[in-house]
């Protein structure tokens, strides 16, 4: 009888649990969903708050090609590290070992994990080693973050022209500041998951709208702009120079195909060179021509209908005054036609030319070149030089930009206005973008080939040409631009800079060479510019004509030119001595 006693109250006492079971599992399951649905996505967004943190990245930069699509800016993959600074317990001792990785004051991490933020930013961008190092030690507190680097393979390649970027990929100089929303990948969300401890572990981004940037392809080819920068850093190193430039234009189209400059930089690490030396000088600075300028005063003669290139004029044996001024020749002339003018680089002769046919003529026909107004080059801060309303001009003025002084040109501007001459008188743009691409390859956008208008005919283009011709001659001031198996021709220049005081300083020059070869079918028109080459020798037929020949020799190798059938037989003698 006590046993079934004892049976019935153990079936009571558990059916008293399982009733108090199914009271406390119903109670659970109705405050569930009492919370999914009334609560659900207010809960849902603390929860996310507390185990997710959004950063808003870029997509990846586009990259930038030569014309043989040959890259010269890309962008990388990286890592960068940020912080949770309330997830850090020891900051100081983080801090010191963070700082000892990565080489760094220890106080300024600490002052970053200090902060009363949820997240910051550590370091961006930090090497696969340092990434190493952090992660094998498990710090609480940190995430390494993806993002894109901006790297240029060829280093110090066309660095001018192509610029660089900031530490958060936004274009800061030359192609990759003007074509920086071209560049620019589309931003994204990157979304970083924490456990229950506040630890990150995985990091997710939204691949919806974190697309690449546009790419785009330069006119520039890497393998001539590689033969141009190191003729021009070797001249610049052999007269002690300040520094140079050299431009390679294609006449028929406006292509750029080298934009060189010395000395170089790396816009790997920009922030290691001044601004002087980043910046694209063939575009932004403005110089005094010189004897260059010659051509273009040969032309606007032939081009009045007033002379021709067999029409003489009397070089004064040297010295020339006019009013208070007095125009040299570095070598006495007496008569001497056009074309030797041009052959001989006669100051006086390009005055008595400037006198000839006026003010007015010579300054219409320099316009018509393009000089004073920008050639409109995709290049940030581009100069349009000086050259004043003719009306203000003195009888000196005329005479002092006969022959390249009293007025100012950029590189690019000249190289445009010589290779005009070799394009049989149609001045083109300089073209130094070619395209805009996607992606995949598919071109957005394109730059064709643009006309700016006829400087001159073709027939007093065809008479300059064979006077720029005789400047390579024996006895010419630009003998030593001469080249092996190709027909080239070109006028020297030597310019006075102009000294802080005003006046023209007596041991400060630029040394130049303009020309274009092979000369019965141009493909290349040449500029070489040599900023105060030191010694005696600073003549523009000495210092930047050898410059032209090595660039334009290498230059017609490398694109198969054939030889031309004109070309001169034998070397012309090196002991002739330019003073152009």
């Amino acid at each position: 009888m006590k046993t079934l006693s004892t049976q019935k109250s153990l079936r009571l006492r558990m059916a008293l649990i399982g009733f108090l079971f199914f009271i406390g599992l119903g109670t659970i399951i109705g405050r569930a969903v009492y919370l999914q649905v009334f609560f659900g996505p207010s809960l849902a967004e603390k929860a996310s708050g507390q185990y997710e943190k959004t950063i808003q990245t870029n997509g990846k930069r586009g990259s930038i090609f030569d014309t043989r699509m040959r890259e010269v800016a890309v962008s990388i993959e990286t890592l960068s590290l940020a912080a949770y600074p309330r997830k850090i317990q020891d900051t100081r001792q983080t801090a010191r070992t963070i700082a000892r990785i990565l080489n760094v004051k220890p106080q300024s991490i600490a002052r970053k994990l200090d902060a009363d933020r949820s997240f910051v930013w550590v370091k961006r961008q930090i090497t696969p080693k340092e990434a190493r190092a952090l992660r094998d030690l498990q710090l609480k507190g940190l995430e390494f973050l993806p993002e894109h680097s901006r790297y240029y393979p060829n280093r110090t390649l066309a660095a001018q022209l192509v610029g660089f970027t900031g530490i958060d990929g936004n274009g800061l100089e030359g192609i990759e500041y003007l074509f920086d929303a071209e560049l620019t990948g589309r931003k994204g969300i990157a979304t970083v998951l924490k456990d229950a401890f506040g630890r990150g572990f995985e990091a997710q981004e939204d691949m919806t709208t974190n697309t690449s940037g546009n790419n785009i392809v330069l006119s520039i080819d890497g393998a001539i702009q590689h033969l141009a920068e190191k003729a021009l850093q070797q001249a610049v190193e052999t007269h002690k120079a300040k520094s140079g430039i050299a431009v390679v234009m294609a006449p028929q189209t406006g292509d750029i195909l080298a934009l060189a400059h010395a000395p170089l930089f790396n816009p790997n690490a920009f922030g290691d060179f001044n601004r002087d030396v980043r910046r694209n000088r063939a575009v932004t600075d403005a110089f005094e021509p010189g004897s260059t300028m010659k051509l273009f005063s040969a032309a606007a003669a032939l081009e009045s209908g007033c002379c021709t290139p067999h029409t003489i004029f009397y070089c004064e044996n040297g010295n020339y005054r006019i009013g208070r001024n007095t125009v040299h020749d570095t070598k006495k002339h007496g008569w001497l036609s056009l074309q030797r003018i041009v052959k001989y680089s006669s100051n006086i002769g390009a005055v008595k030319i400037g006198e000839t046919i006026g003010a007015e003529t010579l300054h219409d026909t320099l316009q018509r070149f393009g000089f004073g107004r920008p050639t409109g080059i995709a290049c940030p801060g581009e100069s349009k030089g000086s050259l004043g309303a003719n009306k203000k001009w003195s009888t000196f003025d005329v005479a002092a930009v006969s022959f390249g002084h009293g007025v100012s040109v950029s590189a690019i501007q000249l190289t445009a206005a010589v290779a005009a001459i070799a394009n049989r008188g149609i001045l083109m743009k300089p073209r130094v973008v070619l395209s805009v691409t996607d992606a995949r390859g598919r071109a957005i956008r394109t730059f064709d080939p643009q006309p700016l208008g006829r400087a001159i005919s073709a027939k007093t283009a065809d008479a300059v040409t064979r006077m720029m011709e005789m400047v390579l001659t024996e006895g010419g001031t630009g003998v030593e631009a001469a080249l092996d198996g190709y027909s080239a021709c070109g006028k020297t220049g030597t310019a006075q800079k102009i000294g802080k005081d005003g006046t023209y300083a007596k041991d400060r020059y630029v040394a130049s060479f303009a020309g274009f070869t092979p000369v019965e079918d141009p493909r290349l028109a040449i500029l070489v510019i040599i900023d105060e080459p030191h010694g005696d020798d600073h003549y523009g037929g000495t210092v930047a004509a050898p410059v032209f020949r090595e660039i334009a020799q290498s230059a017609l190798s490398y694109l198969n030119v054939r030889p031309s059938e004109r070309a001169p037989k034998m070397t012309v003698s090196n002991t002739t001595k330019g003073t152009g």
